[in-house]
């Protein structure tokens, strides 16, 4: 079979090597979808945190089941599954929380992920596919995180949600922050993005700090009161340590974006909001029986983000124009045949 390495940064090299043969407990996939997804642009960027190489990267994924004796599944079967494989174990396994798995390890980050024609992982994490086709459930996983920070924002109806960053998970975070009936803002520098946003996905109001000082349109847009909720997607140092003076008295600030550096803020002003400050890492089971109710139910349909694809043989020539911002690209998908 065929797989595609990320051998340092900057680096992908496309090698062969045997079809893994299943384990104990474990099915044998055949890969059908791959998304590309922030964690892979920093990983080839060489600015992912938790990361060593060569690495196979990959995990937002829809695969065909081969063979393995999960129960329940059968040879053909469309599926997905959770790429955070957790120790079941530790403080936060034994409190139900193994998306934060103190010994976790990540598809395609700890570990060898799914940019490969067949990969072999342990049945527990197999999700059945429910009638969703392949492009539908490569996309379940940044779905799932997204679900996930909105739920740990504890975001309702009264709520004024800043989002910030407009990419992948920005848009999951945009759709299920307005499913739970919230108003929402948007910021990016990005006006394609931007735009699509408030045409595709019904945000109320957007921020393009290149044109705008934030926090003074911020507070024209919510007559003074600031956003409720302020999450990030950037995972950009700066865009972080600003937005603290984002939030509302009472607000909540959660980190779904992911850097090397430290967050900076003043403790006072902080304080004086009685503010909560979360991170959101990953996605529980919950979460992505959530995303798929809602992909089953219309609620949410991914088909109009995904903007541009190529094929596994590709990817390595397609790569540098699928990251580009001037090229317009929402989501990518890798096509496996």
């Amino acid at each position: 079979m065929k797989y595609i390495v990320c051998e340092k940064p900057q680096e992908f090299l496309l090698k062969e090597t045997n079809i893994p043969e299943p384990k104990d407990g474990e099915v044998l996939l055949k890969i059908k979808r791959i998304g590309i997804c922030g964690t892979d642009i920093h990983a080839f960027g060489g600015t992912q945190p938790y990361f060593e190489y060569p690495r196979i990267l990959g995990h937002e994924l829809a695969a065909e089941y081969i063979k393995g004796n999960a129960e329940g599944f059968k040879p053909g079967d469309k599926v997905t599954f959770i790429p955070y494989f957790n120790c079941g174990k530790c403080v936060a396994c034994r409190n139900g929380l193994t998306n934060c798995c103190v010994n976790i390890k990540v598809f395609g980050v700890h570990i060898d992920g799914g940019m490969a024609e067949y990969v072999s992982i342990p049945e527990q994490y197999l999700l059945h596919g429910q009638g969703l086709d392949y492009d539908k459930l490569a996309l379940v996983e940044p779905l799932a995180i997204a679900a996930h920070g909105v739920r740990r924002a504890a975001v309702k109806p009264t709520d004024t949600v800043l989002v910030m960053g407009a990419g992948p998970i920005g848009i999951g975070l945009i759709q299920f922050a307005k499913i739970a009936g919230a108003k929402v803002i948007v910021m990016d520098i990005n006006d394609y993005r931007l735009n699509f946003c408030k045409e595709q996905l019904n945000a109320d109001e957007t921020i393009n700090p290149l044109n705008d000082d934030v926090a003074a349109k911020l507070a024209e847009l919510t007559n003074g009161d600031m956003a409720n909720v302020v999450i990030d997607a950037t995972g950009n140092q700066k865009v972080m340590n600003s937005a603290f003076n984002y939030i509302s008295h009472g607000g909540r600030f959660v980190l779904v974006g992911l850097q090397k550096g430290e967050l900076s803020f003043s403790h006072p002003d902080f304080h004086k909001r009685e503010s909560t400050l979360m991170s959101s890492r990953n996605a529980t089971i919950e979460d992505f029986e959530y995303v798929m109710k809602c992909l089953k139910e219309g609620k949410i349909d991914p088909k109009k983000y995904i903007t541009h694809r190529t094929s596994f043989d590709e990817m390595i020539n397609d790569f540098g124009k699928l990251i580009d911002p001037k090229n317009n690209v929402i989501k990518a998908l890798i096509e496996v045949e």
